[in-house]
Parts: C-alpha cells; structure tokens; sequence
C-alpha cells in the first residue's frame, strides 16, 4: 500500500510551484537583476532555472529511460543553459513558471504506481539505482532548494517573504484568540 501516489505527487509539486510563483510576482522587476554575491545566479536566472530544470527529469522519464548510462547529458545541459540564456521579462518568466510547472504537474497526475517503482540505473559505476518516484521527487526539492535562496534574496531586498507573512498573521490571530 502506498500513501503517497501520482496525484499526490502532482498536488504537492504544483504547491511548492505556487509559492515559487507568488515569490517571483513579489519580487519587483527591477530587482530580476539582483544578485546576493558575484558568480551566483541573479533572481531572474534563479526563476528561469527553476522553470527549466524539470526538463531534464520529465525528458527521462517520457523516454522511458531504463538506464542513464550513455544519456547525454552534456546536451540536454546544454540545450537548458541556451534556453536559459533568452532574455524575458518578469511577466514572460512568471508565465514561464506557470506553463512548465503545470506541464510537470499534469505529467505527474497521469502516472501510475508501477511506473514509479521502476529502477533506472545510473550512468556512474558502482552508484546503486533509483527509483522513478524518488528521481521525480528530487524536482520538488530541487526547487525548494532555490526557492529557499530566494526568499533570503526576498529579505535582503526588504521584503518578508509571503510564507513567513503567513505565519505571522496565524500567530498574530492565536494571540489574539487565546486573550479573548
């Protein structure tokens, strides 16, 4: 028995899509160029990489690659940093955002458990496989990783990020609630 199967899976990735997309909403344009140290990605990059980094993962797994070894990487990173590399807007990669984050979720929704337990050999030697689930779950955290970076960018540029607003305002009403 599993607890936590496709749709799950899609519910909790278009979650964590959506709060990435309120963060990039929030964050003014005149700051998608803003970087927190030399050689890190600005926020705009940030957003656009998160966007884009699913690619790889969805081209695997619609492949129905049984095995890494002999993928090329090389040209899918490729492929990724180029696409990356066109200029957008705010609104252009919001929207970026939310098509490819639906994408994902779609695709997630329509699988189904057996295909998620299936193994897929890594192309290093001696590196054990892993299964579908747990390859398309590293999107979730892969994005939350960057998601995390910017909502410390979000605090530099003076902004309280909209989670932390959140928990503010629940506290605030349990005070509130608890002097009645």
């Amino acid at each position: 028995m599993t607890y936590y199967g496709p749709k799950d899976m899609a519910a909790s990735f278009r979650t964590v899509r959506k709060n990435t997309i309120q963060i990039a909403q929030e964050i003014p344009e005149d700051k998608y160029g803003f970087s927190p140290a030399p050689g890190v990605r600005t926020v705009g990059e940030a957003l656009v990489h998160i966007a884009l980094a699913t690619g790889l993962q969805m081209q695997i797994h619609q492949q129905k690659l049984s095995t890494l070894a002999g993928f090329d990487f090389m040209a899918a990173f490729g492929a990724m940093t180029a696409e990356a590399a066109k200029p957008r807007t705010k609104a252009e990669v919001v929207a970026l955002l939310t098509v490819e984050g639906e994408k994902v979720g779609a695709y997630l929704e329509g699988l189904d458990e057996s295909f998620l337990a299936e193994s897929v050999e890594m192309p290093h030697p001696g590196a054990p496989a892993r299964t579908r689930f747990d390859m398309l779950a590293s999107m979730k955290e892969h994005e939350m990783h960057h998601r995390g970076q910017l909502m410390l960018v979000e605090r530099m540029i003076g902004i309280t990020p909209h989670l932390t607003r959140q928990m503010q305002e629940m506290m605030a009403a349990a005070a509130a609630n608890n002097k009645k």
